[in-house]
């Protein structure tokens, strides 16, 4: 990540980061010493502190989770107006099979 000037942190691509400071509170976590000295290694050589690589972590990990919450409830939204709408409970399941094919990446 770069800086500009102004001291705004910027992607590589030219992006300016709005970055908010946020509350916080400080937790314990044992981490297995085996799984800590990869996390040391991946985060010195991305350039961060084993800290900033946990919270992307688990940053990136709490985005998926919640994409997949959001898509599971518009499937379940989708379920219900096909069913209004079709008869076959064949039809809708079929339907909805392909949604979920289409839908992996």
């Amino acid at each position: 990540m770069k800086k500009q000037i102004d001291e705004t942190p910027v992607t590589e691509e030219g992006f300016a980061l709005r970055l908010r400071p946020r509350q916080s509170q400080p937790i314990t976590v044992h981490i297995p010493t085996d799984t800590l000295a990869v996390l040391k290694k991946i985060a010195s050589g991305r350039d961060m502190s084993v800290e900033a690589l946990l919270k992307l972590y688990i940053g990136k990990s709490m985005q998926q989770e919640l994409a997949k919450l959001s898509a599971d409830r518009v499937l379940e939204k989708t379920e219900k107006v096909l069913k209004q709408h079709i008869r076959s409970e064949e039809t809708v399941s079929t339907i909805l099979k392909e949604i979920r094919l289409e839908a992996v990446p």
